[in-house]
């Protein structure tokens, strides 16, 4: 397991966490886990309930629906946020098609992070824009 102070240097990494200060980054960093899947782990399954927010680390996850492959998730992607968000079961299978490596949040602190990290929450609304601009080019 990282220890707090390799937790903050990895997240401070990721653009998700780039306008958070250290002092900021150093109080959430303790509340995050670190999870290993192996190489085919299905880390959420869709229709089945979801209770964490995931930061990959290291490693690839494939982004499933309904059997077929939409995307690809590698270090820096995040997970699971949208099924705690609404309260619903995940709406994909997340399958790590490599190795893979996590820092987890569980579902109950997600809100309070948010809440307490506005740039944090602001960041991952412009991922989630991104990911249904993409979507929506993939349909048409």
């Amino acid at each position: 397991m990282a220890s707090t102070d390799e937790i903050v240097d990895q997240i401070a990494s990721f653009a998700l966490f780039a306008d958070l200060a250290t002092p900021q980054l150093e109080r959430i960093a303790h509340m995050f886990e670190e999870a290993v899947y192996p190489e085919g782990a299905r880390v959420l399954r869709q229709g089945l309930s979801g209770s964490a927010f995931h930061i990959i680390l290291d490693g690839e996850a494939a982004v499933v629906i309904d059997g077929d492959q939409r995307a690809t998730l590698a270090r820096g992607d995040f997970f699971g946020e949208v099924s705690i968000l609404l309260g619903e079961a995940p709406g994909a299978d997340i399958v790590a098609s490599r190795p893979l490596r996590t820092l987890v949040l569980s579902g109950p602190q997600v809100q309070p992070v948010l809440l307490d990290n506005p740039p944090l929450m602001y960041r991952m609304l412009q991922a989630q824009a991104r990911r249904l601009r993409n979507a929506n080019r993939w349909r048409s």
